[in-house]
């Protein structure tokens, strides 16, 4: 199995310039999610090259897809995003922050990347598998809007992930590491109140105030801070003040709201909740209050049985990572631009408290099989209760460089960038060979699924009538 991983990884490399250019086309694109019609289209038609049958349109979303090959055997799966983040263009390379499209999107969290390190993993695994007449399929998964979309959601809901043995991806980061991170579920809605206007001088007892029972449903909602699991966050934003004429009482107010929670029955509950404080909001205003769920997103379940194989890969065929001396002098310079409190955060979070000083990452985060506990939110969580899923980070940044920053927008074209989607790309295509290969794995992995769920089956956290929001052009 060794020399077929080895055999694999050289195919990573063959493809690499190929790879890149494709990334840096899709970074050029910077489409938001469920508009990423032309990086669709160009993942296609790279697939298509490589020998994959293409299925469209999954859950009826224009965007969403999977390619498959091979025969017979196992099938495993890999995920792949593509969407871009609102109003982060930047010019590519530059030190400093300046838009290169005023208000257009920029892939400030390495979605171009991503998706094409899971490809590159799926057309060695099946090169390889093809080359040795071996059985075995692999699908790659071209999975729109992750940020705050909610595709994977979708794609879930619809059973797209249901026929699936095991699953992996990766995400990019500044450090080379696992991606063992139990996240929490989230859901979102807006809080729609309805009043009266009136005059606020002339007639003020006519009237009904919606921003009124707004600013209420807030101060309940902070009250019940102190009463809430500590592992939980409310997050709010008001959409709609109702106007800005303050001689008008407001008739129309609207709140965001976003819980998240270690697992999704926490969020629901605490969800629910909520939703009796704008009731008792609209109640004491005489105002009525409609809701509107946004999205949501289950917690990921971890596997370790698959992530100890995919760190042992990492650190026996792929890491550390090698950086030329122009590598280096690069990411120095992009270091002096991120601050130290942004370093030490990173290396809390995704390198176990270990210090790096240097401007690459040049090591691998050690992994026992631990999971950790990090507080955002993830529509892979929906893909962990349905397949065992174990993902990676990539080494693309400079150490501390932070997640959706102009930092990250503008070092995703650079050669180290590449360098650390072809490491990640590596590390699943060779853990993908050693589940082929090992006809233990699977049902370990599925046995540690099954006691990670305790029992509960997987839930849509969306409604069943919910459509994906596609923005408006």
């Amino acid at each position: 199995m060794d020399l077929l991983k080895q055999e694999a990884l050289a195919e990573i490399d063959g493809r690499a310039p190929g790879g890149a250019a494709l990334a840096d086309e899709i970074w050029d694109y910077a489409e938001l999610g469920y508009l990423e019609h032309r990086t669709v289209a160009a993942q296609i038609a790279w697939l298509e090259k490589e020998g994959f049958t293409i299925r469209r349109n999954i859950a009826g979303i224009e965007t969403a897809f999977w390619a498959e090959a091979g025969n017979g055997g196992p099938l495993i799966g890999i995920l792949g995003e593509f969407d871009a983040l609102a109003n982060m263009s930047q010019v590519e390379g530059l030190l400093t922050e300046e838009q290169a499209d005023e208000g257009q999107p920029g892939h400030g969290c390495g979605h171009h990347l991503l998706g094409v390190g899971s490809m590159l993993a799926a057309a060695a695994i099946h090169a390889v598998l093809k080359r040795h007449g071996r059985e075995g399929r692999v699908r790659y998964y071209g999975c729109p809007a992750e940020e705050g979309g909610s595709g994977k959601v979708f794609m879930a809901r619809d059973g797209a992930f249901d026929d699936l043995d095991v699953c992996f991806s990766w995400h990019a980061n500044s450090v080379f590491s696992m991606h063992a991170s139990e996240t929490l579920a989230i859901k979102t809605a807006e809080f729609r109140f309805k009043g009266r206007a009136s005059h606020a001088a002339v007639s003020p007892h006519l009237g009904r105030s919606a921003l009124d029972a707004v600013e209420l449903m807030n101060v309940g909602v902070n009250y019940m801070r102190e009463h809430m699991i500590p592992e939980a966050r409310v997050h709010y934003a008001l959409l709609d003040g109702g106007g800005r004429a303050a001689n008008v009482v407001q008739a129309n107010a609207v709140v965001g709201y976003t819980v998240r929670a270690p697992e999704l029955s926490d969020a629901n509950e605490l969800f629910d909740r909520i939703a009796k404080i704008a009731e008792g909001a609209a109640l004491m205003t005489e105002t009525k209050v409609d809701v509107e769920i946004k999205s949501g997103l289950s917690n990921v379940l971890t596997n370790s049985t698959l992530e100890k194989m995919m760190f042992r890969n990492i650190s026996e065929f792929v890491g550390p990572m090698e950086y030329t001396n122009e590598e280096l002098s690069i990411a120095s310079q992009y270091a002096e631009t991120i601050s130290e409190t942004d370093v030490l955060h990173a290396c809390k979070v995704f390198a176990k408290g270990e210090e790096i000083r240097t401007p690459m990452h040049q090591g691998i985060v050690p992994f026992d099989g631990t999971p950790t506990r990090v507080p955002v939110s993830t529509d892979a969580g929906d893909v962990s209760w349905i397949v065992p899923l174990a993902r990676c980070f990539g080494p693309c940044y400079a150490v501390g460089t932070p997640f959706h920053s102009w930092q990250m927008v503008a070092q995703g074209k650079l050669s180290y960038a590449h360098k650390g989607m072809l490491a990640a790309a590596k590390a699943i295509a060779a853990t993908a060979l050693d589940v082929f290969g090992d006809p233990e794995t699977i049902p370990a992995a599925k046995a540690e699924l099954e006691r990670k769920k305790r029992g509960k089956p997987y839930v849509c956290p969306l409604p069943s009538d919910m459509q994906p929001q596609i923005p408006a052009i």
